[in-house]
């Protein structure tokens, strides 16, 4: 094994832990946070990136065409799916009234669904 593989190799290693190091704060949050809102931002932003660094990861040690064409479909979806995800449970929270609107800044949807009415 020449230099440069196993400096890709070592690169790859480092890109999975970090990954799954974001992955791991991310659940964190979502144990930790108070409300429904936040645990959604925690649930889709370091979800998505500690997944990204994991596929970069697999890529970086894998090194094939199809392999690589596989890691990213599974990014493309991942980065479709979750916020969409994150965004209709939140909205779901909101119009069930699970969300406290003392603690929000501002509250764009209140008026788009008191004029819906």
């Amino acid at each position: 094994m020449n230099v440069w593989l196993r400096i890709v190799d070592t690169a790859g290693a480092a890109l999975l832990l970090v990954g799954a190091l974001i992955c791991l704060l991310g659940v964190i949050g979502m144990l930790r946070l108070p409300d429904v809102l936040a645990r959604s931002h925690a649930a889709t932003k370091p979800q998505t990136l500690g997944m990204l660094l994991v596929l970069a990861g697999v890529a970086l040690r894998l090194r094939s065409g199809m392999d690589l064409a596989t890691l990213a479909l599974i990014g493309f979806f991942q980065m479709l799916t979750g916020p969409v995800a994150a965004h209709l449970v939140a909205r779901s929270a909101y119009r069930t009234g699970q969300v406290d609107h003392s603690e929000l800044l501002f509250d764009e949807l209140d008026e788009q669904l008191t004029r819906e009415k």
